[in-house]
């Protein structure tokens, strides 16, 4: 369902164009039931207002057979909820006051958003197959778990009915489900072709998305200007990473809708964002929140992306999942505040998430499933087996900067070097390349696939900081452990520079004597013995003049000058 806005603003004329468009042609003006007929609801919208309006003119610019202003007023509701304006049919079904319209006013306190209102609305409108299904659908948004059994097990076997509860199939991402309802009554209705529409969003909720758009196509031949399909149809390509046709197709229909009606404005305004990669989210999402599910998923999204994690959790700390998405996203928002505040608590919630789904018939199977189960074992440090899923899913994200961290950094625990520092170089992102964790890791990695040089070198292109004296460290010992005894030097004897102690001493001395060891056993160029010899020239230690004797003689005896 396309809901408008929960709390919206008192409606505009949203027929001012239209009538212009009536009243200024010189020809027969159609009647209500044409208009109807081929679904210009605006059209019929136009001429009933200037029903509603004629008090007796001489000359009214249209006619309509005789109705009852009750009538007129019906009417007139009806066209503006099919127009999306359920403000404007909300406003007149009050007026009308009748019981006989509680249901169709309780419709539209539904689509505002207005969940309590529409329940106590229903509650005096007479017993009817529409209230059962309304009342089974703000079961679900209420979260009523027994009430939704119970208006569940009311449902006839009616079209109407059965469609009613695909709908709720699909809310409770229950999608198999609903696809086969939805094939049940195509195969006895053939000529319900917008159910083709909605059996595609099920495929596409599936990630299915080259089937979903051949489902879609059926629909679209018919009418290739439906809001409904042509955002479905960006929504698909913006899947399948076609950005210059997905953006071309929601700039058109922004254009239609705008131009047209309000119906699925909301929507529209919200997948552009997301097409945007999140361009003007703050303008848009926060006021959808409670309009579209996906805008509050998405809107944290954005906030995990700015690094804003404060703001993302509390934007999701009080949402109780109900479907997979849900799950995930209130696990990763844990999962990285866990992790700042050094909160067991927060990590073991976002365990239980990524478990649930991970673990679920549903879900075990699919790419996400499989991503929190990596994520289940990456925060119980249990690398062999995160390694197991992430190898499952490896060709869906290759060029996915996020995959290839996480994937990098499995390899590297289960001490797979080479991998990743392949995983680790395949990173694009300059977020990522910039941030100390990732130099430090590549760092550590370079060392291990014995490439020193490629460490020191990632060292020397850092500004002076805190983070570089640590990286120096890392790779003075780390050379130093692995036997590359000559970066070892030149690190240890930086860090002796910046912070002369005996620890650092020590680590140079052995670094260069363990450099001048693979140069007598002519595992290292002899060129080397000079440079090891202005090394240990760089310090006040009584012990360095004996060391260099040693080595010049070395020197002299092997024609190197030192």
């Amino acid at each position: 369902m396309i809901l408008s806005r929960a709390k919206p603003a008192s409606g505009g004329d949203s027929s001012s164009h239209a009538r212009k468009s009536v009243t200024n042609r010189g020809r027969e003006v159609p009647s209500l039931e044409e208009f109807l007929g081929r679904r210009d609801y605006t059209g019929a919208l136009t001429l009933l207002e200037f029903s509603a309006e004629d008090n007796g003119s001489t000359a009214p610019p249209v006619s309509l057979p005789a109705a009852s202003w009750d009538e007129v007023q019906t009417w007139i509701a009806y066209c503006a909820f099919h127009l999306g304006d359920y403000r404007k049919a909300a406003d007149v079904y009050e007026k009308l006051n009748k019981l006989e319209v509680a249901a169709y006013l309780a419709c539209c306190y539904f689509y505002l958003g207005m969940y309590p209102e529409a329940r106590n609305t229903l509650a005096q409108a007479p017993d009817s197959a529409l209230k059962t299904r309304l009342l089974l659908h703000l079961a679900f948004k209420l979260e009523d778990k027994m009430q939704l059994q119970e208006y569940e097990d009311k449902l006839q076997e009616s079209v109407e009915d059965q469609l009613c509860l695909a709908s709720v199939h699909y809310l409770r991402a229950h999608y198999q489900e609903a696809i086969d309802i939805y094939k049940k009554v195509l195969l006895e209705n053939r000529d319900y072709l917008a159910l083709n529409v909605y059996v595609a969003l099920c495929y596409y909720k599936q990630d299915y998305y080259e089937v979903a758009q051949e489902v879609l196509e059926v629909y679209l031949q018919k009418y290739p200007d439906s809001a409904t399909a042509i955002n479905l149809k960006a929504c698909n390509h913006f899947r399948n990473n076609k950005s210059t046709t997905k953006m071309i197709e929601m700039k058109q229909l922004i254009n239609k809708v705008s131009n047209t009606s309000t119906f699925g404005n909301d929507l529209i305004q919200h997948n552009t964002v997301v097409f945007r990669n999140g361009e003007g989210a703050l303008q848009i999402l926060p006021s959808l929140v409670d309009v579209i599910p996906e805008a509050r998923l998405n809107l944290v999204i954005y906030y995990l992306r700015q690094n804003e994690t404060q703001e993302a959790y509390e934007l999701i700390k009080n949402l109780e999942p109900s479907v997979p998405q849900e799950y995930v996203l209130k696990g990763i928002v844990y999962a990285v505040v866990g992790q700042e505040r050094n909160s067991q608590e927060f990590i073991k919630i976002a365990q239980q998430y990524f478990q649930l789904v991970g673990t679920s018939a549903s879900e075990c199977d699919t790419v996400p499933g499989r991503q929190c189960m990596a994520s289940f074992y990456f925060l119980y440090r249990q690398f062999k087996d995160v390694l197991v899923y992430l190898n499952s899913i490896k060709t869906f994200f290759s060029n996915v900067d996020s995959f290839n961290f996480n994937y990098a950094q499995a390899h590297l625990a289960t001490g797979h070097y080479k991998e990743a520092e392949e995983a680790f170089l395949a990173i694009r992102n300059e977020r990522y390349r910039n941030d100390f964790t990732y130099m430090s890791l590549l760092s550590y990695c370079y060392i291990m696939n014995k490439k020193g040089q490629l460490s020191w070198e990632l060292y020397l292109k850092m500004e002076p900081s805190t983070e570089s004296f640590n990286l120096l460290q890392l790779i003075a010992n780390t050379c130093y452990t692995v036997g590359d005894f000559w970066y070892a030097a030149k690190a240890f004897d930086m860090l002796e520079r910046l912070d002369p102690s005996p620890e650092h001493w020590e680590g140079k001395r052995g670094a260069c004597c363990g450099t001048f060891q693979y140069i007598v056993a002519e595992k290292l160029p002899k060129e080397l013995l000079p440079e090891i010899v202005k090394i240990l020239k760089n310090t006040n230690v009584s012990q360095a003049p004996q060391i260099i004797r040693v080595m010049r003689k070395w020197g002299k005896d092997n024609r190197v000058s030192c």
